[in-house]
């Protein structure tokens, strides 16, 4: 049984968006379970007051004609404040997300809330915690094994090895989806083919530079989502920033590959 010290409430938040500052909600439910345990749903769908992305639509299903009738946040945020004060907050990924995005709001609509002395429970947390995501856990899953001398570089290169063969073995020809729900590919014994499905929209290694529809965009930043070849016309500086800046050389060789091709198509153009 669930001991509460008082009211409980979990929520989940669709946006416009991943930016936590730029980014808008535009549907936010909330469980609330007093300490009683009566549970009581609120859902408010807003509107956001910029386009929503069409890739962001995809996911959640809520378009700009979905939004457009409905109240901005600077109409709700009391209301929502009301429901959630003195609750502790509970979600996943909270913590990083839908949390930090509320409070943005909050802020910008001048809606004054603390989360001062409040429990935060974010389940993501509990799950990777307990469901380690490391090679000693997949070791013993796949291969119901368990790894002796982790971290032995000869054991974890074999290990690794064994765990790649059972997990063509067990998803051999089964479809693979993104976190979008699109279908990518199938796994095969195929390396050329299990490579295109894993790596298709990656550009870096560390995934600051992926591939939307064809084109470079960044993955990070305050330019996330936008395309590489815009911000390297319009803000140069974004540019020097990185090369200069803690990134990897894989990532800067990438970026500076991106320059030279655009600037190469622009001259060609003039």
């Amino acid at each position: 049984m669930l001991k509460l010290n008082r009211p409980l409430a979990f929520f989940d938040i669709e946006s416009t968006g991943l930016d936590i500052i730029n980014d808008k909600i535009i549907e936010i439910s909330i469980l609330k379970i007093d300490s009683d345990k009566k549970e009581k749903i609120n859902t408010f769908r807003i509107n956001p007051g910029i386009p929503i992305p069409p890739e962001s639509s995809e996911i959640h299903g809520i378009f700009d004609r979905d939004v457009k009738k409905c109240p901005k946040f600077y109409e709700l945020g009391e209301k929502i404040k009301s429901i959630i004060k003195n609750c502790d907050l509970g979600g996943f990924n909270i913590l990083k997300f839908d949390l930090p995005l509320l409070i943005e709001e909050f802020n910008n609509n001048n809606v004054k809330f603390s989360t001062k002395n409040l429990n935060i429970i974010d389940v993501q947390k509990i799950f990777h915690l307990m469901e380690k995501r490391n090679l000693t856990s997949a070791y013993k899953f796949y291969c119901k094994k368990h790894l002796k001398n982790s971290h032995n570089s000869f054991s974890d290169t074999m290990a690794s090895y064994e765990v790649f063969i059972q997990q063509l073995k067990q998803y051999n020809l089964k479809e693979v989806t993104d976190l979008r729900g699109n279908r990518i590919g199938k796994i095969t014994n195929d390396i050329d083919k299990i490579s295109q499905v894993l790596n298709q929209n990656m550009i870096d290694f560390q995934g600051r530079l992926i591939k939307k529809n064809g084109n470079a965009v960044f993955n990070f930043g305050k330019h996330k989502g936008k395309l590489v070849k815009e911000i390297l016309k319009s803000n140069p500086e974004y540019y020097n920033w990185i090369i200069k800046g803690n990134f990897s050389k894989n990532t800067k060789d990438k970026l500076e590959e991106i320059k030279k091709k655009t600037f190469s198509k622009s001259n060609e153009n003039s």
